[in-house]
């Protein structure tokens, strides 16, 4: 084989005859993929149903790509960035000597407690030396290395620290992470690590650091949990669990690089399932007094800002948000009271789902109730939309569900949106 043929033969995938496997044949797609289709059961979920059929797949996907730094190497990203640039050794004049600050950094992470994506908005400051900077984009790359493991935040700062540290060597490196952890709202958390000359907190050069942070609006309390208690499910005891379910989380992260019997890890199984079961297919007839009123008696009554946290069914990814239902009642209290809604937004919240049928399913169990006329909008916020794909952060959904006169009348659905505005 000549050269040329060896050139081809690499730049169609193929070295010394052997072809890569396409990802959904790889291993470690096919185990997640049979783990997550253990799950799917425990929960009593049809695999066959259609919005779960690619459901394994889709999930093993994700986990993947969210775990892609353990096959990543900082070096990689850092040699070919580093730029020469002279400055003053010995001063603060920008540039070499000079302190450069990298701010909102937004990451995500899955906590290795409970394998649940959290959020990061990571600030890196660091001091130049040896006459020569990192490219600015390569910041968020060697903290993209370790947010793609699965973590614990002080873990994930003192490893970005470290790695820059050693590959760009510079004066000093500090880092602040801003972490947020979902559980029926979030658990927040603040961590820092310094190096080099930014190992001493107390010093001048740490407060220059948050001054520059705080300076354009970023909030730091430094008076924190412990880390101990950064991962609600860590606080409590695990529900019984399955074992063949428990065996099918174990199945997952040994395909995901990871090992099972390392401390951190060992309860991470049934702490996962504890919260997945939540979601659990359940069959719960409803039974709600309906009431009736006269047309010309009628007025606008709505029920705003009702919290709620789902499930996506094709990622098994977090959603939450609220939702907002307006209805017509008579003039005296109203005949629905605020539990009764809450209670069905619960029940269809907590269970495999997508955004548009929940909003649906609110409004048709509702509308009886209501004599007809019933307008639901829900705002939500897809953890699948930061922890896979375009990772976009910051986006959310609206979907909106019209029944009776809201369908038809744009005054009573302008005056409903109009409501929203303002709380």
């Amino acid at each position: 084989m000549n050269l040329l043929d060896e050139e081809l033969e690499v730049e169609n995938g193929v070295k010394n005859g052997c072809f890569p496997l396409a990802f959904e044949l790889e291993p470690e797609t096919i185990a997640i993929q049979e783990a997550v289709r253990v799950i799917l059961k425990g929960l009593g979920e049809d695999l066959n149903r259609e919005g779960i059929k690619k459901t394994p797949f889709r999930v093993a996907k994700a986990l993947r790509q969210g775990t892609r730094g353990y096959k990543q190497k900082v070096q990689d990203f850092v040699q070919s960035a580093l730029f020469p640039e002279t400055g003053l050794e010995d001063g603060q004049a920008g540039g070499v000597g000079g302190l450069v600050v990298i701010r909102d950094l937004d990451h995500y992470s899955y906590c290795e407690s409970c394998l649940l994506p959290f959020q990061v908005k990571c600030h890196i400051g660091y001091v130049p030396s040896g006459q020569r900077v990192l490219g600015l984009s390569k910041f968020s790359r060697v903290a993209d290395v370790f947010a793609k493991r699965l973590q614990e935040p002080q873990r994930l700062a003192e490893e970005i620290c470290s790695a820059l540290q050693h590959w760009v060597e510079p004066s000093g490196v500090a880092v602040v992470l801003q972490c947020s952890h979902p559980y029926h709202g979030f658990v927040e958390l603040t961590v820092t690590s310094g190096s080099g000359g930014f190992e001493d907190e107390s010093s001048d050069l740490w407060c220059e650091f948050l001054s520059l942070l705080k300076f354009k609006g970023v909030k730091l309390s430094r008076d924190v949990s412990v880390v101990e208690d950064w991962c609600p499910f860590v606080i409590g005891n695990s529900s019984d669990t399955d074992s063949e379910m428990v065996l099918a989380v174990v199945s997952i992260l040994k395909a995901l690089g990871e090992d099972p019997s390392r401390k951190e890890l060992v309860s991470t199984p049934t702490r996962f399932l504890k919260w997945m079961m939540k979601f659990q297919k359940v069959n719960f007839e409803m039974k709600l007094n309906r009431f009736h009123c006269k047309l010309k008696e009628r007025r606008l009554c709505c029920e705003m800002n009702i919290k709620f946290w789902s499930m996506c069914e094709h990622h098994l990814l977090p959603f939450y948000g609220v939702v907002h239902v307006g209805y017509f009642c008579g003039d005296g209290p109203k005949p629905v009271e605020r539990s009764v809604v809450e209670s069905i937004v619960k029940f269809y919240g907590f269970k495999l789902q997508v955004q548009e049928r929940m909003t649906r399913q609110i409004a048709e169990t509702f509308s009886p109730q209501v004599n007809g006329d019933i307008i639901v909008v829900v705002e939500a916020e897809h953890t699948c939309m930061i922890s896979r794909g375009i990772e976009k952060f910051g986006s959310s959904t609206a979907t909106v569900a019209v029944l009776g006169r809201f369908s038809s009348d744009l005054s009573a659905r302008t005056k409903f949106l109009e409501g929203i505005q303002k709380t």
